[in-house]
């Protein structure tokens, strides 16, 4: 029997560490380990009246404070997903959760779901650096693939990953049912070598070079990375 292609070995892989850092730290936004006694008032009343930001999520909208607050208990009670909360480092505000999830240290794959921002965080550059933070974290501490996952119907959520870098790898038909309905699942990933090129884009976006005294952008990071894509 001749040989047959098995796939090359991966040298010097060491096993990363679960997400565990209470706080990550960047220029416009602050990751905090979900905690409801300092989070959930905030959050809850920033999304108050915009029912429309639990669209694609499994969970969603909250009727009373109570009921959030009993949410995020049960969130930040779980190491799978293991939540954050997004503070705006100029407001000072709470403006969104995100979280690392489907954590697999043995393989080195770690994915980022469960994102949900408020209006008044949505298209600022604290919404961006957050993502941006959780993808540095995860290729920092060794994780060989970073994931991104949705609903194949949610343009801005396919449109935010091709933005952040990550290539579309297909669609899994019927892959869930949420609220009794299907979902059709859009799969996304960026690997370690990519994340060599990819990273300078983010941090070239996010320094304050990149921002005009009005606060627009000069360069839009879909183009970085597109081009760092394109360098590959």
């Amino acid at each position: 029997m001749t040989d047959r292609p098995i796939g090359p070995l991966v040298q010097g892989f060491v096993t990363p560490p679960a997400p565990g850092p209470d706080r990550i730290a960047g220029i416009h936004v602050t990751l905090e380990r979900l905690d409801p006694a300092r989070h959930a008032d905030d959050l809850f009343h920033a999304n108050q009246g915009q029912d429309w930001v639990w669209d694609y999520m499994p969970y969603g909208p909250f009727a009373t404070l109570q009921d959030y607050r009993d949410w995020q208990a049960q969130a930040a009670a779980k190491s799978d997903p293991f939540f954050y909360a997004l503070r705006d480092n100029r407001s000072g505000a709470v403006g969104g959760v995100a979280s690392y999830l489907r954590i697999d240290p043995a393989n080195g794959v770690i994915e980022i779901g469960h994102i949900e921002i408020a209006p008044t965080l949505q298209r600022s550059p604290a919404a961006t650096e957050a993502i941006s933070l959780m993808i540095r974290w995860a290729f920092e501490a060794g994780y060989r693939r970073v994931e991104w996952k949705c609903n194949a119907l949610n343009a801005p959520s396919m449109a935010a990953a091709r933005r952040y870098g990550f290539t579309y790898e297909g669609t899994f038909r019927q892959h869930m049912l949420v609220r009794g309905r299907n979902r059709d699942s859009a799969w996304f990933a960026i690997m370690d070598h990519e994340w060599a090129r990819l990273g300078p884009a983010h941090a070239a976006w996010l320094a304050p070079s990149n921002f005009a005294p009005d606060g627009n952008q000069r360069q839009r990071l879909s183009d970085l990375t597109s081009r760092a894509r394109q360098e590959e």
